[in-house]
């Protein structure tokens, strides 16, 4: 009598991975919306390249010929629409991306732990490029996140001196993207084109700032953005941006920090 051996069955492994989508909220009418968002492609070229983005529909609630030109249209600004945001979690069709469902908002709450406010420091006595909030920000908010997780920075040496602080101990090269969701971040060397940093809390840059720094990204008023040499293509403190065309050039190469005040995007000496 002979026995066959028991064929032992290879399991699928199913592991949860994190990433960081950006959110984009279309409001009526949609004209002036989409002339915002050209406006913003156009001071940061490439901004969403490879970057997943999430149509949040809940404002402007179109029906389905509406979102498909809507998806069309942004596909032509190179904008991928990665999944939809639509209360009820109707099904659009499979040539449309698909609806999310238990979405979480990258707050305070849920996943994400508490993040550090960090005060408010004394402001600074002159400001050299002020920018009012009306015009400085669109319905894009360059911290307007979604996360199902914390996303960690790739090929960076990093370690937290305490919960709330993010220390890189090295240069962040051209295409990495920092997202900290617990507090302030402080690199110790530069910060390369290309690259971008995006913290609830304060950024200090200690070496020159060339690429994209977005603090308070969570809503934290109070924060700011620090750099030793300012190149940036991009400063934004809760969504308040200014791009490199905008800030005036008495402010570029020197030690400056980035704050609101009064509603007000101020971009000052530092020293």
């Amino acid at each position: 009598m002979t026995f066959a051996a028991p064929v032992e069955a290879k399991s699928i492994r199913f592991r949860a991975r994190s990433f960081v989508a950006f959110t984009l909220t279309p409001e009526a009418p949609l004209d002036v919306w989409l002339e915002s968002l050209d406006r913003w492609v156009g001071n940061s070229p490439g901004y969403f390249a490879g970057r997943p983005v999430v149509l949040d529909l809940n404002v402007l609630k179109p029906d389905v010929v509406a979102i498909e030109a809507l998806v069309g249209v942004l596909g032509q600004r190179g904008i991928r629409v990665y999944a939809i945001e639509l209360d009820g979690g109707a099904e659009l069709g499979a040539h449309l991306p698909p609806v999310l469902v238990g979405a979480k908002e990258a707050t305070t709450d849920g996943l994400l732990q508490p993040s550090r406010k960090a005060g408010r420091a004394e402001d600074a006595t002159t400001a050299s490029d002020m920018k009012p909030a009306s015009d400085a920000k669109a319905d894009l908010k360059a911290g307007d996140l979604k996360a199902a997780g914390e996303a960690r920075p790739q090929d960076a040496k990093s370690g937290a001196p305490d919960a709330g602080t993010l220390m890189i101990r090295s240069p962040i090269r051209s295409g990495q993207l920092i997202f900290h969701p617990h507090g302030d971040v402080i690199v110790l060397g530069s910060v390369a084109s290309g690259s971008e940093i995006v913290a609830t809390g304060s950024i200090h840059v200690y070496g020159t700032l060339r690429g994209r720094a977005s603090a308070g990204a969570q809503g934290n008023t109070a924060a700011r953005v620090f750099c030793r040499r300012n190149e940036a293509e991009l400063l934004s403190v809760d969504g308040w941006y200014c791009t490199a065309e905008e800030m005036d050039p008495s402010v570029r190469g020197k030690p400056v920090q980035a704050f609101l005040d009064n509603g007000m995007l101020r971009i000052a000496p530092f020293s």
